[in-house]
Order: C-alpha cells, then sequence, then structure tokens
C-alpha cells in the first residue's frame, strides 16, 4: 500500500491570488493594491484569505515570504 500523502503537491494559487501577493510582497498596502488591480479592499483581503486557506501564513511577514518564494520558483 503506497502513501500518496507523500507525493501531495502543494496548493496552486490562481493567477489573481499570485498576482494580489506579488504586491503584498512587494511592500504595497491592500488600498494600493486594490486601486492597481481595480478591486475592492474588501477583494483583496477575500484574496489573501484564500491563500491563507491554502498557505498557512498567519502574519503579514509570512505573506511577504510566500510571495517571494512564489516569485523565485
Amino acid at each position: 500500500m503506497s502513501d500518496h500523502s507523500a507525493h501531495t503537491m502543494p496548493p496552486v494559487l490562481s493567477p489573481r491570488e499570485r498576482e494580489v501577493l506579488s504586491y503584498i510582497a512587494d511592500g504595497l498596502t491592500y488600498d494600493q493594491t486594490a486601486r492597481r488591480l481595480g478591486i475592492s479592499v474588501h477583494t483583496v483581503s477575500t484574496y489573501l484569505r484564500r491563500i491563507r486557506a491554502k498557505h498557512p501564513a498567519p502574519t503579514l511577514a509570512h505573506l511577504v515570504r510566500l510571495g517571494l518564494a512564489q516569485h523565485r520558483g
């Protein structure tokens, strides 16, 4: 019996989630990110909440590290 959990791929972010995360990792505020993307601040928060559901990121610093890792990878 093989263990499939060892080969599980990390959750994939949507293109928009990656875009929001990239702006946050670059140091933009939620408001600045929202204006750049033409969406509301609430929608930025929703994307970040979805990202946190896929990847544990309890703080903004964790989100920034995740964003930097996504950008490099």
